[in-house]
């Protein structure tokens, strides 16, 4: 490792997704948009793709995936290292303007199974029908910034049962669900002609439309989306088939700072508001709707889980560590801690592995004893295993910072 330094700068990078906002991230990094460009996330992580870079003492920059692999062991850890082989997260910032896809992730297994399936039969990485674009599962935990809307797993029996008899239109899917049959439910609204959903959910949309344009719903009815839907995915005589999950899937309200975990086979989407986000390393997204995007129903069916999911929101834990907050989930590959540090009263940090502090708010230095790096809003640190640092906030801050449960 350069000079044995262990501390390092770092710098991510912006993805412009077009369901992005304009305004959020800019702020937070202090950069210009004045041609209003969507900034959808901003990446901090060493997946192949898109890889941050670590701002070397000589001034220089160098891939983190490029650097990590050069010293691997020292970088990582032994454990990690021998664990995963790679930094196993991938650590971003977003801002949701427009709704995203809803979408599954694989199971590791899967994912190493179907990446090599498609390598076989050449379907090139950046082809628009490839599904996998690595050879790894995607488990997220996402912590809420701002006031978050998203959907999350299949209601429970008697709450989806519910909503599609409030709801004429929907109602002669009730016989289909019988009860507790969700997969039954998803394959026929998946696999549907397209005729069909036309003619199922344009009255559906007649009714709710108006309303939404009026301001007569609000963010807490399943009609408020299903209308923003309409009219962001909706195209002439072919109505986006993802309007029928809205009224299936859990629609959860996160407030800032409470936070929600996502495993493989949950269906979700994200619907509105900005978050710190923390997964595997993996972009693999398998889609059910509210995009132009390629799906692929059998394979969204085949990694799905049928089953009733209760949302549970995770207001974390007290860490090891003055003013820390740890958001505990059963992913091997990432744990997420909030550190909420006052002017004056510095904190003594050890890596556990290659570990990455992103300041959110306030202004902080980070000391080694032989090396300094200040770090303001929007900016990042890398912190390689068993770095010792003393981080000292000259006003008060917070911290977000990405490691791996040990």
């Amino acid at each position: 490792m350069a000079n044995n330094t262990k501390i390092f700068k770092l710098q991510g990078k912006v993805q412009h997704y077009t369901w992005g906002g304009a305004d959020f991230i800019p702020a937070l990094l202090h950069l210009p948009n004045t041609d209003k460009k969507p900034f959808a996330e901003y990446w901090m992580g060493a997946h192949d793709n898109v890889p941050s870079e670590v701002v070397l003492p000589n001034g220089s920059l160098q891939p983190l995936n490029a650097f990590v692999k050069q010293e691997a062991t020292g970088v990582l850890g032994k454990t990690v290292n021998e664990r995963f082989g790679r930094l196993p997260y991938l650590f971003k910032v977003l801002d949701v303007k427009d709704m995203l896809s809803i979408q599954v992730h694989p199971t590791k297994k899967a994912a190493e199974s179907a990446f090599d399936a498609e390598n076989r039969k050449g379907t090139p990485l950046n082809a628009s029908n490839r599904n996998y674009k690595d050879d790894n599962h995607k488990p997220e935990l996402m912590l809420a910034l701002s006031d978050f809307w998203l959907l999350h797993g299949f209601k429970s029996p008697q709450a989806l049962v519910s909503i599609l008899m409030q709801t004429p239109e929907l109602q002669f899917l009730v016989p289909v669900f019988d009860g507790k049959n969700y997969h039954a439910l998803y394959e026929m609204v998946m696999t549907m002609d397209q005729h069909e959903v036309d003619d199922h959910l344009q009255p559906l949309l007649d009714r709710i439309v108006p309303l939404y344009e009026k301001g007569f719903l609000n963010r807490s009815e399943e009609d408020f989306w299903a209308a923003r839907a309409a009219k962001t995915f909706c195209e002439p005589d072919k109505i986006d088939r993802g309007i029928f999950s809205i009224y299936l899937f859990n629609l959860v309200n996160l407030k800032p700072g409470e936070a929600i975990f996502q495993d493989a086979g949950i269906p979700h989407a994200y619907l509105e508001g900005q978050n710190m986000e923390l997964m595997a390393n993996s972009d693999n997204v398998l889609r059910g709707g509210l995009t132009n995007k390629y799906i692929d129903v059998p394979e969204l069916m085949h990694h799905t889980k049928f089953e009733a999911v209760v949302p549970d929101i995770l207001k974390g834990t007290d860490g090891p560590v003055m003013g820390e907050t740890v958001f505990l989930t059963p992913a091997a590959d990432f744990e997420l801690h909030r550190l909420i540090v006052k002017a004056g009263s510095p904190v003594t940090l050890t890596a556990a592995t290659a570990e990455i502090f992103f300041v959110y708010e306030g202004v902080v230095a980070a000391n080694d004893g032989s090396n300094e790096i200040s770090l303001g809003k929007g900016e990042t640190l890398l912190a390689t295993a068993g770095a010792t640092f003393e981080l000292n906030p000259s006003e008060d801050a917070v911290v977000f910072r990405a490691t791996v449960p040990l």
